[in-house]
């Protein structure tokens, strides 16, 4: 496994899966209706959709690395810019106390595991933001001397094992968990966080590909 950066890779996916989004909301809905089995089958396929995005990332990667060297550079340089531009948002969130997840635990319960494990998958496949953060996200990391399809598929594992231990808990302690979420003031320490690591990963990765100059 040739991850580059692989530290700041591993921080910034763990703080990335704690920071509530669609997914979360999902599990913890789905769980609120039919209870933690369903909630850690909902993650189950949201977890699963994490290979198709990689998939695609790794596809647009090589085809970038057989065109140039500099056309790859560049591509990292747009996606380290894409990491500041969310990391800022999240800050702004926070800053203005819209940080806050809404839960809504009402309908009619999931009839079976299938639904749950569909519902996960198709609601990570089709959100175009998972496929942009990936496509911006992985080249940061990825070593052109090695395989990047294998590189991806490493990240989209370990991404993988993080989302389903944390998913998978809030669905056996869902009631905490809506309680947790529906804090504005937890929701904005996390936005904050989340957005000042991006930012700082976003600057760190720009200058360390900045190509030095002779005197």
């Amino acid at each position: 496994m040739h991850i580059l950066n692989f530290e700041a890779f591993l921080l910034a996916i763990t703080l990335l899966t704690l920071t509530p989004g669609i997914d979360t909301v999902l599990v913890i809905k789905n769980a609120s209706r039919s209870g933690g089995r369903d909630g850690v089958v909902t993650s189950l396929g949201i977890c699963l959709g994490l290979f198709v995005h990689a998939t695609f990332s790794a596809v647009g990667i090589s085809a970038i690395l057989l065109q140039s060297a500099e056309l790859f550079m560049a591509v990292k340089w747009i996606g380290a810019a894409y990491l500041i531009w969310l990391g800022i948002g999240a800050l702004k969130a926070a800053l203005k106390g819209d940080a806050s997840v809404a839960i809504d635990a009402t309908g009619l319960k999931m009839s079976n595991l299938t639904r749950s494990l569909k519902e996960g998958f198709l609601s990570n496949v089709l959100n175009p933001k998972t496929a942009v953060f990936y496509l911006a996200f992985l080249p940061q990391f990825i070593d052109p001397q090695y395989s990047p399809f294998l590189q991806a598929m490493s990240m989209a594992a370990i991404h993988f094992l993080i989302a389903m231990v944390w998913q998978c808990g809030l669905a056996g302690a869902v009631s905490s968990a809506k309680r947790f979420f529906a804090s504005s003031t937890a929701m904005r320490w996390m936005e904050g966080i989340s957005g000042s690591v991006l930012i700082f990963l976003g600057s760190k990765l720009i200058f360390d590909d900045a190509p030095v100059k002779s005197s």
